[in-house]
């Protein structure tokens, strides 16, 4: 906003200066500067930090549907939309899940391959002389 800006701008350079290179009267400027907050602006903000407690008591999962569902149950009203525009606004998003990708087996290793003894030959002289066995890779955490 204009206004806003010149309110910055101000200890750098003269207010009237800022206003005539932004198109405004410093009057109007002094005016904006004077006026209380609108009603709507304080509940927007009382309502953000609402949804900013229940975005992060939920560890940041929580969307736009369930941050309006929970403060529904907590005796708020404000609409799903206004919730997700504010949360749009102030940059307030769900995280998403981490897409699935097949771990298979690991081919990189340094680890020493073990002997084929049995050289496709499976006949055996005596019991407990050949055992054969299938593995099952179980999944590891990364």
């Amino acid at each position: 906003m204009k206004f806003r800006l010149i309110e910055d701008q101000r200890e750098t350079f003269p207010v009237r200066v800022v206003c005539d290179v932004m198109g405004v009267s410093p009057a109007g400027y002094y005016a904006w500067r004077g006026r209380p907050e609108s009603p709507r602006k304080v509940a927007n903000r009382a309502l953000l930090t609402e949804i900013r407690r229940v975005h992060t008591t939920h560890r940041g999962r929580y969307g736009a549907p369930r941050i309006h569902a929970a403060l529904r149950a907590d005796g708020q009203t404000a609409s799903r939309s206004r919730v997700e525009r504010l949360m749009h606004h102030h940059g307030i998003r769900a995280r998403t899940p981490r897409r699935f990708r097949v771990r298979t087996t690991d081919s990189h290793h340094d680890l020493p391959i073990a002997p084929n003894r049995l050289d496709q030959k499976f006949a055996a002289d005596r019991s407990n002389q050949v055992w054969l066995a299938d593995i099952s890779v179980p999944q590891q955490a990364a």
